[in-house]
């Protein structure tokens, strides 16, 4: 895979999220060589890209992006997230990919992307939603990827001795910190709670924070269902790994969830709160495994990054 190729690519990025150094990891892998910057202040970061950023450390990113393009022999621009978009496209000598990633098409955040995305020369986004909400129709809608070897299936019974949970007990997972606003955990509480009273037994909303991206496998696979109550998203990476788990998923309707989840069962999509106890309660009852990891083959690492590579090339011509 990869074989000849010959690109240099500098990386512009507001956080090393688990998800872009996979992109990272899966073009250097490709032969793509890959130089990456980050927005000073990435310890600031409390869940949304440029939250608790000030003016100061988007200011210091400047320099830092002029240097790296006097020093090297750049192919192209790889701009990831949109308030990178503003330092890729003030220099006018090479092609520049931006690659968004789901709150950038909204909000403040939004409002930068989009006086920025008229001077790239391709633009990623994770979902028809985004794309829709970006306002650009010939948008490359290209998902982050999935570590299909680290993301597997794992025995319930040894997840759950790894991570300590009740072997007995009943677990659905929110797999995030509860402090991530836009994740909506109050919702989740919400739902689990509904979901003990209807079914007349306990059932425990599990969260994770702080967790080596390694264990979170662990985490998934001890679950009885994936929860993800999100206000929104693009392509949330939880599905799909837990999709990869063959662990069932129930989820508001967000980013490319419908997409990914379509054919596979137990679990779903909901709609609103009264769905997502429903879904909850079908799946905590049925007990058993999901077929989501042959569907979500189709967004597996090599995959994407054939797409994203192809993307580059066309952009280099």
């Amino acid at each position: 895979m990869g074989n000849g190729v010959d690109l240099r690519v500098l990386h512009l990025t507001t956080s090393k999220e688990v998800f872009f150094e996979g992109q990272i990891e899966t073009l250097e892998a490709m032969g793509v060589d890959c130089d990456v910057l980050v927005v000073p202040g990435e310890d600031q970061i409390d869940g949304d890209m440029g939250s608790r950023r000030g003016i100061k450390e988007y200011l210091q990113f400047v320099p830092q992006v002029r240097r790296a393009l006097r020093r090297g022999e750049y192919d192209l621009i790889h701009a990831n997230y949109g308030l990178t978009a503003p330092y890729a496209v003030t220099q006018f000598r090479l092609p520049v990919v931006l690659t968004l990633w789901g709150s950038d098409v909204v909000g403040f955040d939004g409002l930068v992307t989009k006086a920025c995305v008229w001077r790239t020369d391709a633009v990623t986004v994770r979902s028809e939603e985004m794309r829709e909400l970006l306002g650009r129709d010939n948008a490359y809608i290209v998902p982050s990827g999935v570590d299909m070897d680290r993301f597997r299936p794992i025995d319930r019974q040894e997840a759950r001795e790894r991570v300590g949970w009740d072997p007995d007990g009943t677990h659905v997972l929110f797999p995030y910190s509860p402090d991530y606003e836009r994740k909506n955990h109050p919702l989740a509480e919400r739902v689990v709670d509904r979901v003990s009273e209807e079914l007349d037994f306990e059932v425990t909303l599990q969260t994770i924070s702080g967790i080596d991206h390694d264990q979170v496998p662990y985490y998934m696979n001890a679950a009885d269902c994936v929860l993800l109550t999100s206000k929104h998203e693009g392509s949330p990476n939880t599905v799909k790994e837990a999709m990869a788990c063959n662990v069932p998923v129930v989820t508001t309707d967000v980013g490319d969830v419908r997409e990914r989840l379509a054919g596979v069962s137990p679990g779903g999509v909901g709609v609103d709160e009264k769905e997502l106890v429903r879904l909850v309660c079908s799946v905590v009852i049925s007990r058993g495994q999901s077929d989501g990891r042959e569907a979500v083959q189709a967004v597996s690492w090599d995959r994407i990054g054939d797409r994203i590579l192809g993307i580059y090339q066309n952009v280099s011509e």
